[in-house]
């Protein structure tokens, strides 16, 4: 019998030890990579797939000293522009060379600190493999980031599929009623060189969005919605996911208004939307499709934003859609309030019968937050924030119990669809025990 001997790394073929490298963490391929000239070849596709760029400083620096031809690997790309002074231009040149590299990023995140230079538009048109497109403005309240080169950017991406902004400005020539009039809302002026765009000529303001055939997740938060086009504009796209904020410029009534218009246009399509503002009748009375406005919404997220004592009026509002999920985010110090509205709710539910509300509803899932900024990102859950440690007061982990008894007394008197509710602590999900009704545990950790 021959001996057996172990088959040396080094003779593998090639495309083995890249199904190797592909199994490691981070931290084992770096090291990898550093045991020779091959391994590190090897290795290099895998370092390369999640590039985070943290400054514009940085961003130089990657330029000058990562070779060229490594940018092909990379698949998820995170870039901030924060630096010590207004570097438009210089932040455009960076960011235009850069992406011209990256023909294969299928995820890309632009946190903004300044605005850009029209002439980084073309350089979105060859990305064929991006199909998730966040531009967060970062930076400070003076510097605008104006709708007309965002809306551009979003435009020339072939493929995009889930979009997401934040601190979005209207243009002036836009929306020429906001200038100089109360409650003096800012606007960007001097954008109207952005050129016009192949698909939506001059039209690149927000509600133009809806015209992008490709795009599936819209995502848009602290920017103003109050573009009468919102509610007339085509809709060439097929939305699955609505997360809309608010302006903190104007009223909740404003807001609130913004809010019912868009889901009324777009709302045949969309099956989860995250809301920061009450919703009211007057959604339906837009509808362009009374009939079945909202008729394949199955998820709800409502925010640490949304009115607590809004709570009921606008699950009734959507009791007509087929609502499997809902999903509660609350700042701490509004627990007791929002476990008695949510209590209010089962109850009209279980007076009206399952059969008539909400009769799909099959999950409650209530989360706390320490800090609002934590619960703003709703079904987009690339953006979420690492979850807190700290424990609720001992009357808010009673509230919660109280919410638990309450669906147990609902489940013992035999109504048969009373939805699972999970009340995890600070952000964390938490799969509910063995307790028969599916209901997690209540402890002070909630």
């Amino acid at each position: 019998m021959s001996s057996y001997s172990a088959c040396p790394w080094e003779t593998l073929p090639a495309e083995m030890k890249l199904s190797v490298v592909d199994l490691l963490d981070f931290g084992d391929i770096r090291s990898l990579a550093l045991t020779n000239r091959q391994s590190y070849s090897l290795s290099v596709p895998s370092l390369f797939r999640h590039v985070k760029i943290p400054s514009l400083e940085a961003l130089q620096t990657y330029l000058s000293a990562v070779p060229s031809s490594y940018n092909q690997y990379i698949r998820k790309l995170s870039i901030c522009t924060k630096s010590t002074g207004n570097q438009e231009r210089l932040a455009s040149d960076a960011l235009s060379t850069l992406l011209a590299q990256c023909s294969q990023v299928e995820q890309l995140t632009l946190s903004l600190a300044t605005s850009l230079s029209k002439s980084i538009i073309p350089s979105f048109a060859h990305l064929s493999s991006l199909t998730d497109l966040t531009i967060d403005h970062c930076g400070d309240e003076n510097i605008l980031l104006s709708e007309r080169l965002v809306v551009s950017i979003a435009a020339s991406v072939p493929n995009l599929s889930r979009l997401s902004l934040d601190r979005i400005t209207r243009s002036a020539c836009h929306a020429p009623e906001l200038v100089g009039a109360y409650p003096f809302i800012p606007v960007v002026g001097g954008d109207q060189d952005i050129p016009d765009h192949p698909l939506l000529g001059i039209e690149l303001r927000l509600p133009s969005l809806l015209r992008l055939p490709t795009l599936k997740k819209l995502r848009i938060r602290d920017s103003h919605l109050g573009d009468p086009l919102w509610s007339c504009t085509p809709v060439h796209c097929s939305l699955e996911v609505l997360d809309l904020g608010s302006c903190y410029h104007e009223s909740l009534e404003f807001n609130r208004d913004c809010t019912e218009r868009i889901m009324a246009n777009v709302g045949h399509t969309v099956g989860e939307c995250a809301l920061n503002t009450a919703l009211s009748p007057r959604t339906f009375e837009y509808a362009k499709h009374k009939e079945t406005p909202l008729k394949r919404l199955r998820k709800v997220h409502l925010t640490p934003l949304f009115p607590v004592d809004n709570v009921v009026d606008t699950l009734t509002t959507l009791s007509g859609s087929p609502i499997e999920e809902l999903a509660v985010q609350c700042h701490e110090d509004d627990v007791l309030d929002m476990c008695s509205a949510l209590e209010d709710f089962l109850n009209l539910r279980a007076e009206r019968g399952e059969q008539v509300l909400y009769q799909n509803l099959a999950e409650i899932t209530v989360k706390t937050v320490s800090d609002l900024a934590d619960g703003l990102y709703g079904p987009f859950g690339i953006d979420a924030k690492s979850p807190s440690t700290s424990v609720l007061l001992a009357e808010h982990a009673e509230a919660v119990q109280r919410l638990q008894e309450f669906l147990r007394d609902l489940r013992a008197q035999g109504e048969a669809s009373t939805p699972k509710t999970f009340c995890p602590s600070n952000d964390t999900a938490v799969e509910p025990t063995s307790d028969k009704h599916g209901l997690s545990p209540a402890d002070t950790s909630l």
